[in-house]
């Protein structure tokens, strides 16, 4: 005799995210909404931003009160954090130590890196305590902090260790771009162009029409580009019907299954924001020459990515194994390895519209890596003056 027992239930998540300037001060309320009832708070923030924001910390551990809990922890981040599992290790520790349950919680601030590392230690303590976020860079403003993952780096692979956990809150102090390194402020912007492509050509044409002043990182115009940035992640997490990529595809990955092999490659010395852009013009160049992207839009695309001075290829591109084949084209296995089932990979038809492939021809990939090489791209898309 045999039985079973089925049945199909649904769990309702809320997701918030805060836009605020000076936390610490006369923005604190937006912190008091986002605390709601948490009891206690462990506070843990990255070095870079204790070293560039001085007092900011006593300043949070003085508001927060009794809801402290022991004094904050000062790590070093960077994408190091996700490899070495030291900062997920001391935040666990913090964790039990300071008796952190699950109607308490960790708030963490720093940047894309650092937010994975101590997500997963509160993901994995108890099964997943709250996590309060601050991002407190372009990219983690406008994308990761926004999203409901967290992980670390293992086996030379892109976040083989993590977790899906939806943060308790998300609170972007713009005020923190303030002190962010120039390049990376600029760079940081790559995921704001990516999710234009993929879903907004509106905004698209925004950043088209005000890329100078990104370029120069007018403070308006860089606010703007992150604040839409995250409406679209946030979008597409809350409504776009996937949220823990339970399915064969990662849409808000356009580019990156190249991105992610380059950082690993490079042992993690390529930023994910630099990498992030190569990907895209390889993608780009890749959906032209496939036939699915209008020229045109192809170069609408590469002509962006330039003139907010991002950098279109890496010599790392060039590495070939022993069949003479490009190591980055190991990516693609890794990316399909990633969800299982067929190989899915997005790509573009359209500035605002993406489709989803099931395959990737090598030599045309190849040849899209030596044009970007050669820079024979640039004849194309640039003209005289321009």
């Amino acid at each position: 005799m045999s039985s079973s027992l089925e049945s199909r239930f649904a769990v309702n998540f809320r997701h918030r995210v805060f836009f605020v300037r000076d936390l610490a001060g006369a923005g604190w309320p937006v912190m008091e909404e986002a605390l709601d009832d948490t009891r206690r708070m462990l506070m843990v923030v990255e070095e870079a931003v204790d070293t560039a924001w001085p007092g900011w910390k006593e300043s949070v551990a003085a508001r927060l009160g009794k809801r402290l809990a022991g004094e904050p922890l000062v790590l070093g981040g960077g994408e190091k954090c996700k490899r070495d599992q030291k900062v997920w290790m001391r935040v666990v520790g913090a964790i039990h130590e300071h008796g952190i349950d699950r109607h308490s919680g960790v708030m963490v601030a720093g940047g894309g890196a650092f937010l994975d590392a101590v997500g997963f230690a509160a993901a994995t303590a108890h099964r997943g305590v709250r996590l309060l976020r601050l991002p407190t860079t372009t990219l983690s403003q406008g994308d990761s902090g926004v999203g409901v993952k967290c992980g670390l780096n293992l086996f030379g692979k892109k976040n083989f260790l993590g977790a899906f956990a939806v943060p308790y809150a998300v609170v972007n102090d713009y005020g923190f771009l303030a002190t962010q390194g120039e390049r990376g402020r600029r760079e940081g912007l790559v995921e704001a162009v990516k999710v234009a492509a993929i879903k907004d050509a509106d905004f698209f044409e925004w950043l088209e029409a005000n890329v100078a002043e990104l370029r120069d990182l007018r403070v308006d115009a860089v606010e703007e580009a992150v604040r839409r940035s995250a409406e679209l992640h946030f979008q597409h997490i809350t409504e776009g019907g996937d949220p823990f990529e339970a399915g064969s595809s990662r849409p808000l990955d356009f580019g990156h299954w190249s991105a992610h092999k380059l950082e690993s490659m490079s042992g993690y010395r390529l930023s994910h924001a630099r990498a992030v852009g190569i990907g895209l013009a390889v993608d780009t160049l890749y959906s032209h020459a496939v036939g699915l992207l209008p020229q045109d839009d192809a170069c609408r695309m590469l002509r962006l990515l330039h003139r907010l001075g991002l950098r279109l290829h890496h010599n790392m591109l060039e590495r070939r194994d022993s069949t003479g084949a490009r190591e980055v084209l190991a990516g693609v296995e890794e990316f399909r390895e990633h969800l299982g089932g067929r190989l899915t990979v997005l790509m573009l038809e359209a500035i605002g519209r993406g489709r989803d492939v099931n395959e990737l021809d090598g030599e045309l990939v190849d040849r899209c890596v030596a044009a970007l090489a050669t820079g024979a791209w640039m004849e194309e898309c640039f003209t005289p003056g321009i």
